[in-house]
């Protein structure tokens, strides 16, 4: 009777620590050589078990039994949905670690999008750079109903689309989202520039956010010096104060389906609002999206009474008074 008892303990024995090592051995990585990179999805609303087998068959771990267990003990049940980047010499712990985290792996590519883009434009290069699909980019960007209850600034009636309010900059766009979270990512730089004590000024001069974000579209696609934004902003309010005719050939280049070197006499003779050489006031939107320093010129344009200006070959222009002066300086560039 005692052998049999001895044999019963030493085979009890021998399978605690058989199962002991197993169950350590299982929480080990599945090859610590490998540092290849796989993408793993747990799903929304997947539970532990589902996950666990998930990631058992991606070999990313080798029993999602022991790996349950191990999360209940270590209190690392909490998973959370998303895309992870997991490798196979990672512990049972660190693959834990990183979902109860939720450390979601995305893929990014950065992209820049230059001052004075306009919608078309900004479509097109997240287009060619695989980030959004750019007709359903800009029907979603001609919306504004999709985000004016997530920003205030989009909240006037005047506004009829994202045009101006995509703020340029670089950015780590991610791959294989919704075209609305990538507007929405720059919509939130804009409401992160455009700075609390803009609305105030807004409120003294009396202007609506779309009258100065078109101004400043404006301003943005006809400067090329950062010093001569407040005073090409000047002329223009100073041609609004006389109900005089902006003629800014920007406004036209908007109605044309590729930007001219240099406009025809015909394309002056486009029929729309935003034909500045036919339609005093501004047009009735941006024409493109601005960055800051032309939207501070917007804001606080240059003391002067200029009232024309003219490109020079070196890209400052020269400003004028009259349009004699202004026909002056005109001549003189041509000739140089």
């Amino acid at each position: 009777m005692k052998k049999i008892f001895l044999l019963l303990c030493a085979v009890i024995f021998i399978s605690s620590v058989s199962l002991f090592n197993y169950y350590n051995n299982s929480l080990k990585p599945i090859d610590e050589n490998d540092l290849s990179e796989y993408v793993v999805d747990i799903k929304m609303g997947s539970s532990f078990n589902e996950a666990a087998k998930e990631l058992e068959q991606k070999d990313i771990i080798k029993n999602a039994f022991t790996l349950k267990i191990f999360a209940k003990n270590e209190k690392l049940m909490d998973i959370k949905a998303g895309k992870y980047r997991l490798y196979r010499n990672m512990d049972a712990k660190e693959i834990l670690n990183v979902l109860n985290e939720g450390k979601v792996y995305i893929k990014q590519k950065k992209v820049t999008i230059p001052e004075g883009y306009n919608l078309k434009q900004i479509a097109k290069k997240l287009s060619k750079s695989n980030i959004i699909n750019e007709e359903v980019f800009l029907k979603k960007s001609k919306d504004v109903s999709l985000f004016s209850k997530d920003y205030k600034f989009l909240d006037e009636k005047e506004i009829s689309s994202l045009e101006g309010f995509l703020f340029p900059d670089t950015y780590e766009f991610p791959l294989d989202e919704d075209e609305e979270v990538i507007i929405k990512m720059m919509l939130n730089r804009f409401d992160n520039v455009f700075k609390e004590e803009y609305y105030e000024i807004l409120k003294e001069k009396k202007l609506s956010l779309n009258k100065l974000i078109t101004m400043a579209s404006i301003v943005e696609r006809e400067a090329k010096k950062d010093e001569e934004r407040p005073l090409i902003s000047a002329v223009f309010y100073n041609r609004l104060d006389i109900n005089m005719k902006l003629q800014s050939c920007a406004t036209v280049q908007y109605l044309l389906p590729e930007i001219k070197p240099r406009l025809l006499n015909k394309d002056l003779e486009i029929e729309s609002p935003y034909n500045t050489y036919k339609y005093k006031g501004l047009p009735p939107g941006p024409i493109s999206c601005p960055g800051e320093k032309s939207i501070k010129a917007a804001l606080y344009p240059s003391d002067v009474d200029y009232l024309f200006f003219v490109a020079k070959k070196d890209g400052y222009h020269t400003f004028t008074k009259t349009l004699r002066a202004h026909n002056n300086a005109k001549r003189k560039n041509l000739n140089r």
